[in-house]
Parts: structure tokens; sequence; C-alpha cells
């Protein structure tokens, strides 16, 4: 299901159709079915599905208006105001979007799909020619139904009530749902709509007509997704995205993002200090939340993207063990508190375990689940997968599942192609032991890298010793009877490094032999102060490395950034946000400017380019290399059973 092109919805196209949209709230025609009028009726009681299909008096066509409706309403609810009450107006304007934006997605679905030409010529098709109309009427109506609804739950989704299950209680059920053409569709969707809002139980306030919208237009879309599987003639839907200009609406085929909005999951909360070692990964983990907590709500961006000191995409990787599920924690702990205290929304969003489903496509419509919550603007969101490499492994490798090919696909369509919104104010970090499992693509998305190596040097492993047997010392005062280290003081290593600098000051050369071998030759060319050096360098990389790309290029240009952005916040704005917090964008960004500049002052730029080079092709080779040994291993140990089977075998006879 791979979507190709973005096609724009134009607000001036949609002007043009506000008209016909008002019309049909003011009257719309709907003669209702028998099953859905005989529906409970030996019943005695006056249930709400009696009501409905009691609808009309004695004629079965009746013409309904929403908005007379909403007026009655209004005079129902607050006899006493004279404007309208703000949720009834807010819904009345949101449906009338709904269906401009309906009608302008059928019309373009017409052109598309060739429906336009058949209804032009109508009385001359033969019966195949008269087939292939009535059914690509239905697909139009399918969709310009689908789109209305989608269209109105995101308009209507942020105002109404957290909770919807009392609603969802009173709420019936659909009667029936109608395909025949577009008209008849929607006077379908509305007249039931309509009759609803009419119905005393279920509208008791204002705020009851958003909800009741919201689980009406909900069970739509359920409705139209049980019956999408039968439509025809549905690719110039699945193939193509339309974007709404100047907003954030988007519609790709039937995708429905609304399917449960994310909620935040519950996680143990874990200071950094708690952490042992992993001082690249601790470093790492602090600047992407202060990145994350400069996004600008208003404007709906981040200065630091601007700045090339944002990560949309991140990795973690180290061996088994060395604290890659505490680093997870400790970042959502920092962000959370730091989010409570600015009182900004928080969203902890880890990829759920059951995402790879039996089913065929039921992968793919989970993953884009997970992922579209991360075009939500109104909150900071983390998103971290632990053990990346089961649900994105290497596509090309024996035995991938048709699932991990489909949440690969769904991935990286969101994480950069036509699809990838981001405003800087999400961050998906993969955490992985086995690196060179990832698929190739997957890992040419990620923007910043770090190692997770756990304990490193002495005085880590006196610390990781210290937190284990200082909780016997809280219970039991003079039980740990040992000596402490004289010259050290418990977890001081433990803090964060100032920058990246103290942690880096060890990179001279690539320790990768074939990369070394590639950066010699390149040095005996031109100085590594010359742009060429780099030139080459890259040149030479990729006879060694083929599937070295310019997005490697990229890569390494986004962690040069990183490294000229590599500068503390000062202390102050956190304790005071008026400072810099709750400035707007331009401050924001002014400010960060000139932090940017007095840091980069003590900063040697050839030198921090050449170091970042290093850096990333020594790990591009680690990833490639241990990837070729384990097959090679794997090979060698095929090879021993088939000699021990042989010689087995032979001896037997």
């Amino acid at each position: 299901m791979e979507h190709n092109s973005t096609f724009p919805i134009k607000q001036n196209e949609l002007d043009m159709l506000r008209d016909e949209a008002s019309g049909y709230l003011k009257s719309v025609q709907w003669e209702q079915g028998n099953r859905a009028k005989n529906k409970d009726n030996d019943a005695k009681d006056e249930s709400i599905l009696l009501y409905l299909s009691r609808a009309n008096s004695g004629s079965n066509v009746e013409i309904t208006s929403v908005s007379k409706t909403i007026l009655a309403l209004k005079k129902r609810l607050l006899p006493d105001s004279i404007a309208i009450p703000v949720h009834l107006n807010q819904t009345l304007y949101a449906v009338q979007e709904g269906l401009t934006l309906g009608i302008w997605i059928k019309d373009s679905y017409y052109d598309a799909s060739g429906l336009s030409s058949l209804s032009e010529k109508k009385s001359a098709l033969d019966s195949n020619g008269k087939r292939e109309f009535e059914s690509k009427m239905q697909t139009a109506t399918a969709f310009q139904i689908f789109a209305t609804s989608y269209k109105i739950l995101h308009d209507l989704k942020t105002s109404a009530s957290e909770d919807l299950s009392v609603m969802k209680q009173k709420f019936a059920g659909i009667p029936e749902v109608s395909f025949l053409s577009p008209l008849k569709g929607i006077a379908c969707m509305l007249f039931y709509y309509e009759k609803y809002l009419g119905h005393p139980d279920i509208i008791k306030s204002d705020k009851d007509v958003v909800d009741f919208t919201v689980v009406y237009f909900e069970a739509f879309i359920d409705e139209i997704n049980l019956r999408k599987s039968s439509l025809e003639y549905t690719e110039t839907i699945t193939d193509r995205t339309y974007k709404l200009e100047n907003t954030d609406f988007a519609i790709s085929g039937w995708e429905n993002t609304f399917a449960g909005t994310a909620v935040s999951v519950e996680f143990n909360e874990i200071q950094f200090e708690q952490i042992v070692g992993n001082k690249d990964a601790k470093h790492f983990a602090r600047r992407l939340t202060e990145r994350m907590l400069s996004y600008d709500f208003d404007a709906q961006k981040n200065p630091f993207q601007e700045l090339g000191g944002f990560m949309p995409v991140f990795m973690g990787y180290g061996i088994p063990g060395t604290g890659k599920s505490m680093l997870i924690a400790a970042i959502a702990t920092r962000l959370k508190e730091h989010c409570d205290n600015l009182e900004i929304p928080f969203l902890f969003h880890p990829m759920p375990d059951t995402l790879i489903s039996t089913f065929q496509g039921g992968s793919a419509e989970k993953m884009v689940e997970w992922m579209k919550p991360m075009q939500d603007p109104t909150k900071l969101i983390f998103a971290p997968i632990d053990d990346a490499e089961n649900n994105l492994q290497e596509r090309t490798a024996q035995g991938v599942s048709a699932g991990v090919k489909e949440v690969i696909g769904v991935f990286l369509r969101y994480t950069e192609g036509a699809y990838a919104v981001n405003y800087g104010n999400s961050s998906v970090g993969l955490f992985t032991n086995l690196p060179e499992m990832l698929d190739k693509a997957v890992i040419s998305r990620v923007q910043g890298r770090f190692k997770i190596d756990g304990a490193r040097t002495e005085h880590d492993f006196l610390d990781q010793d210290y937190i284990w047997w200082k909780k016997f010392e809280k219970t039991i005062p003079d039980f740990v009877n040992m000596q402490n280290p004289t010259n050290y003081e418990f977890l001081k290593d433990q803090g964060l490094a100032k920058n990246m600098g103290d942690i880096l000051n060890s990179v001279a050369k690539p320790s990768e032999e074939r990369v070394l071998e590639a950066y010699d030759k390149a040095q005996k060319l031109h100085k590594t102060s010359e742009h060429l050096f780099f030139a080459s360098l890259y040149k030479e990389i990729q006879k060694i490395f083929p599937f070295f790309s310019s997005r490697d290029v990229r890569n390494i240009q986004s962690a040069i950034s990183l490294r000229l952005t590599d500068f503390d916040l000062e202390q102050d704005w956190f304790e005071n946000p008026e400072i810099y917090f709750k400035k707007d964008y331009q401050t924001k960004f002014n400010m960060l400017q000139e932090l940017m500049k007095s840091n980069m002052n003590g900063l040697d730029f050839s030198e921090i380019r050449r170091q970042e080079v290093v850096r990333y092709l020594d790990n591009v080779a680690t990833i490639a290399d241990t990837d070729f040994k384990r097959k090679v291993d794997a090979r060698v140990n095929q090879l021993n059973i088939d000699l021990e089977a042989r010689r087995n075998f032979e001896n037997e006879n």
C-alpha cells in the first residue's frame, strides 16, 4: 500500500463548494429502507432505535434539516441566551466544513477514476459500462462519506470529552448506510444524525452535541471500514494523499488516525545519576530533552530545527545489559518533569510489542495507528522502539515476515517523504543490541546515534556496586563492613558531560581497518582542513561499502550540526520559564543563535567535521562487518554440522 503522491486541497476551491454543503444542512430528503423502519417494531419501549425507525409520520419520504434542529437545541438548552452556544456553533461549522471537503474529494475521485466521462455518456453505456458506472458511483459515495466524517472528527476531536463511554452507551448505532449515489449517501448520513440530535435523551448539554457528533461520525467510519473491501476501483484512493493547504489535515486512502487517540503509557521514574557509565548516551538524551522542550506550540515549529540541532529519529545501540530500558525511562522521566513544570502536555508513546500481525495488512494498519499520533502538534512526544531489531529487521534477510515488511514500509513513509510532517515536537528512538540486523533503509533515517555501553571504567564499576549495596546501609547501618576508596567520591563520575568534546577527545583516526585505509589514502592527497579531503574520503568509502550514499552524507552533516548546537541551555531558563520557554518563536530563535555563536567561539569547524566523519564511518563499518561476520559464522557452523552428520552416517553404515 504505497502512497506515491500528495495532492493539495486548495482553500479557494473549497470556498466554491461551501454553499452546496450548507444547502445539505438546511434540508435533505431521505426515504427510510424497510429494514431500518421495521427495527424493533413490536417492542413496546420507546427505545432510541424505535424512535429512529418511527422517524417519520406514515410516509417514507421525509425532509430533515440539521440547522433547524441545532437552533431548536439552542432554545431548549439555553433559552435566555442570544448568541449560539460555543459548542453548537463549533459543531455546525465542523459538519459544514466536513461536507465541503467531502464534496471536493468526491469530485476529485470522479475525475481521477474516469467516472466523470462515464456519467457524460451514461445513456449510451453497454451492460459492462453500466456495471462500471454503478460500481464507481458506490466507491465515490463511500469515499465522500469517509472524507466528510474524517474531517469532522479532525476538527472536533480535541474539543470532545476525554471519556466518551457514556455517550457511546446512549448511542444505538446507525440503522442504515447508503452508497447508491453521493447525494443519497449524504442524505442518509444527515437524516439519522438529525434524528439523534432531536432525541431528548441524547443531548442534555451544549458539550453533548460535540461528544455525540464525534461518536456518530466515528461510527460512520467504522461502518465504511466494514464495507470497504467490497468496493471496486479504489486504486485512485489508496495511491495518494490529499493535504489541505495551510493546515495539518491530510487524508491518505482509508487510513483512520483517530482510532484511539494516543494516551501516555506509565513508566518507572529514573534519574540519569542512577545510570552508570553511558556518558555518550546520557549526554545525547539530555540534549534531546532540552531540544524538544524548545518547541513552540503557537508557531508549531522548533527553533532547533532551523539551527540544525533536532533529531526526529535517533538510535542507541550496545551489547545486552548496558541499560537501554533504564535510559528510555530516564529520558521519559526528564521530559515529563520539565513538561509538568512548564505545563506542557507530554506523550510517552513506546511501540507496542504486539505490533506484528499475522493478518495480511494488519501490521501496516497497526503501525499507522502507532505512528499517526506523532503528527499531533499539540504535545511533546517521545516514541521509543525497544529491541528495534524485532520489528524493523533487514527486509532481505531470509524468513522475514510480511508483517515486518509492512511495518518498515509505514515507518519509512512517515519518517521521510510526503507524510513526514515533523514539527520538532516528537522524536522516535530506536534502541537495539543488534544494529546490524536493522533494515538498511531504516538505519539511513537515523540522524543521531550513540553507544549504550554501560560501565566502562573502574569508577563506573565502583558506582554500580555502590548503588546496590547502599540499600543495605539504609536498613542495617554497619552491615557493609568494607573500606571506601580514598580518592573517589561515589557517583562523582556519573554526572552529565559538559559537551561532546569531553566525551570525544580520544577520536584521532578511524579504528576500523578498511576505514583507516581509505582515510590514509585521502590524507595523502589532501589535508583534513581541505574540503576535497572529505570528498575523496567519501569516494573511497563508497568503493568499500557500495551502500554508502548521499543520505549518509546528509546524516554526517546533521551530526556536525548537532555538535554546533551542543550547548547547555541556561539553568535559570528552567527555573524561570518566562525568560526563554514562554517567549514567542522568534525571540527563542534569536536567544539560541546568540548562545550558539558564543559556544562556537571555542570550536574548530574542520576538527569537529573530521571527528564526526570518523565516528560515523567507524559506525557504518562496524554495523556492516558484524552482519557479514554473523553470516560467515552461521555458514561455518552449518558446514561443521554437515561434516559431522556425514561422519556419523558413514560410521553407521
